[in-house]
């Protein structure tokens, strides 16, 4: 197939998700490139079928019905990929095939250090960024006995596991006791069971041997560079790029189906997280914005962000919560909350009782989709609560290391939360993009604004976008062959700007007179007035480029340029406008009786009523 991305003029990609493979078409038309065609079929690679690559050819069967684009060759041999390659004097065809999946679960890992607040979670975060699902983290200090960790891993059955521990050149005990305690619990791997289970070593690099010694007993272990070489340093990358090459020989090769679907791409499957990942972090560094993505699955969801750090560099982070999502996760979301802090989202009264079995019902039946308008309207309440509580999973983790000019003893060392800096900073923040089925097939793209609004408590001014049809995972792909048809196509095609949310945030005594808080100008021209606990919407022309100045009305207002100054920038009209929120933040909401009258008035406001 051609690799050379100047000849491309047509690729296929599929993302092969845990329930339905979804394939894309991307053609590099005259006005660019551009997403033409999309199929999809239910995902096979469980039981009786067995097989990703039948899920696979129903997609790309799809496609071909849907573009009337002859794509498969109906003489292709058995072992052989399946598709028509252009040129030859033949109709149609492709150029290239590409795949990213999380099927079977997606990468699944444990994680282990020494110390849980440094090199256990420098693993975390270099774990996380390949596009990984944390089963577990094991560390000296967790509060569990040997025993307890070592039945804990034995119960689980991960893809990886990474080590981490220690600085280099430092104390070799304690890595090694952790090394043991892994050889004590011998975990087998989810996939080949006549395979020893791949381990990651990325600890103090003068106990490499001896750890890989010691573990070469029961697992293939690969030594790469430490992730925390020094307190004040990480070096992610060496051990995430070992995790995508055993992923691709240890885990993608050995289940069902997917050595046929490895020889149809000349490029290694990815992790669908971390194609997601790539899509971002290139786009953010790009532009030289903050970005914030959430991704709301059914069973999992994911938060990626890019933000400065205090060296003005961009820092990724990517964060899971495997067990907050909109269908078999949703039980979760309501027992992390509790079912009055999803009602304070609706408009319509509802008995707890009530809530929670329309919840459970979704939970055992999470292909279904709201049936009524009052069903959307809790599926969206879960999806702020669910959003929330990512958020703050993410920001635990997303913290940049501080402290290297100062003097510490050791017990610094085991009290890093007072040298840790938030990273995710919502008043910096430029845009969040929403994905996934709540968000990206909300019936009104207001909707969606409302949810990431009010999840994420977003501040100051922000750029607010959803993902068209979830086509990141597959744009993630495409840019490790050719970045520059994967920018076009999410310009285009993928990112759909809704618009931008005006959020002032005040400490006692923000609002003037009639309780305004900030005044919005046009190219000049006042247009609005934000008002203390009060949303609404200034429809803009899509696509037009406007000058927006917001001025505080008095010293104590903050919009993100600093207590009492006003914001000044360009922005870009998007298909809602500008969602003016005078909600304090934490987001003033009213008491318990009347929470739903009041969320009528502002459904109402901003036309969703």
């Amino acid at each position: 197939m051609q690799t050379e991305a100047s000849k491309l003029q047509t690729v296929l990609v599929t993302d092969c998700g845990s329930t339905t493979t979804k394939a894309l078409l991307f053609e590099k038309t005259p006005a660019g490139w551009r997403q033409t065609c999309r199929g999809e079929a239910p995902t096979t690679v469980e039981a009786p079928v067995a097989d990703v690559t039948v899920g696979a050819m129903n997609a790309f069967a799809e496609v071909q019905e849907l573009s009337g684009r002859q794509i498969l060759d109906a003489r292709a041999g058995v072992g052989s990929h399946p598709f028509l390659e252009q040129g030859g004097g033949r109709p149609g065809g492709i150029d290239l095939y590409l795949s990213t999946s999380s099927a079977g679960g997606g990468l699944q890992m444990v994680v282990a250090g020494v110390v849980k607040e440094m090199t256990t979670e420098s693993a975390q975060r270099a774990a996380l960024g390949a596009g990984a699902i944390i089963m577990d983290a094991i560390s000296a200090d967790d509060g569990r006995e040997d025993y307890e960790r070592i039945q804990r891993i034995r119960h689980l059955r991960p893809d990886i596991v990474l080590l981490s521990g220690g600085v280099d050149g430092g104390s070799r005990s304690h890595v090694i006791e952790t090394a043991e305690i892994l050889l004590a619990a011998a975990p087998r791997p989810r996939f080949g069971d006549t395979l020893k289970l791949p381990v990651i070593y990325a600890g103090n690099c003068q106990a490499a041997a001896e750890v890989s010694e010691l573990l070469s007993k029961i697992a293939q272990v690969a030594v790469v560079e430490n992730v925390r070489p020094t307190l004040d340093r990480e070096n992610l990358g060496p051990a995430r790029e070992a995790i995508h090459e055993f992923f691709l020989t240890h885990v993608m090769s050995h289940s069902p189906g997917y050595g046929k679907l490895l020889k149809w791409t000349p490029l290694p499957v990815m992790p669908t997280p971390a194609a997601v990942g790539n899509v971002v972090r290139t786009f953010a560094e790009g532009r030289g914005l903050n970005v914030l993505c959430a991704d709301i699955g059914g069973a999992t969801t994911d938060v990626f962000s890019v933000f400065k750090n205090a060296s003005g560099e961009r820092v990724f982070n990517r964060t899971v919560s495997a067990n907050l999502g909109m269908s078999y996760s949703i039980a979760n979301v309501l027992v992390e909350t509790g079912s009055a802090a999803i009602s304070r989202w609706l408009c319509y009264e509802i008995e707890d009782s009530e809530l929670r079995d329309r919840l459970r019902n979704k939970m055992i039946r999470p292909t279904s989709i709201p049936q009524t308008r009052e069903d959307l309207w809790l599926e969206q309440a879960v999806c702020r609560e669910a959003l929330a509580l990512s958020l703050q999973h993410h920001r635990s983790l997303a913290v940049g290391l501080s402290g290297v000019q100062q003097r510490r003893g050791i017990a610094d060392i085991f009290s890093q939360k007072k040298n840790r800096v938030d990273l995710v900073d919502m008043m910096e923040l430029d845009l969040v993009i929403g994905s996934g089925g709540v968000l990206s097939h909300a019936p009104e793209r207001l909707s969606a604004a409302l949810m990431m609004l009010d999840g994420f408590a977003l501040e100051g001014v922000t750029q607010i976008a959803v993902d068209s049809i979830f086509m990141m995972p597959h744009l993630g792909a495409l840019a490790a062959m050719h970045p520059l048809a994967a920018q076009e196509v999410f310009e285009h095609d993928c990112l759909v700007n809704i618009g931008h949310a005006i959020v002032p945030v005040w400490s006692s005594g923000g609002s003037g007179a009639g309780g305004e808080v900030a005044q919005v100008f046009l190219d000049g021209r006042a247009v609005a007035a934000v008002r203390r606990s009060d949303v609404k919407c200034v429809p803009l022309e899509r696509g037009r480029v406007y000058r927006l100045r917001v001025e505080a009305r008095n010293g104590a207002v903050d919009l993100g340029r600093g207590a009492g100054k006003a914001w000044e920038g360009e922005i870009e009209g998007g298909c809602v406008g500008l969602i003016l929120d005078g909600r304090n933040r934490p987001i003033e909401m009213p008491s318990a009786g009347a929470a739903h009258a009041f969320q009528a008035d502002l459904f109402r406001g901003v036309g969703l009523l």
